[in-house]
């Protein structure tokens, strides 16, 4: 399953921009990310906290089994 990054910062009427700038990661890893990217555990929680979510709701953003092996 896709990662749900792109829907909830549309949403929020969040840009790429903004939204990196709050998670302190480039716009170019977002956009990584929301392409598909596969990304380590530290960034997902900086993209959790940036899009007002808690780390309880992470899979909201980033569901379980979205990369599966």
């Amino acid at each position: 399953m896709r990662n749900q990054v792109r829907e909830i910062r549309e949403s929020q009427l969040m840009s790429k921009a903004e939204l990196a700038r709050k998670a302190g990661v480039s716009p170019v890893t977002i956009d990584r990310i929301e392409g598909g990217a596969v990304c380590r555990m530290a960034t997902k929680r900086k993209i959790i906290l940036a899009l007002g979510l808690k780390l309880s709701e992470r899979d909201k953003v980033f569901p379980e089994g979205e990369n599966p092996s």
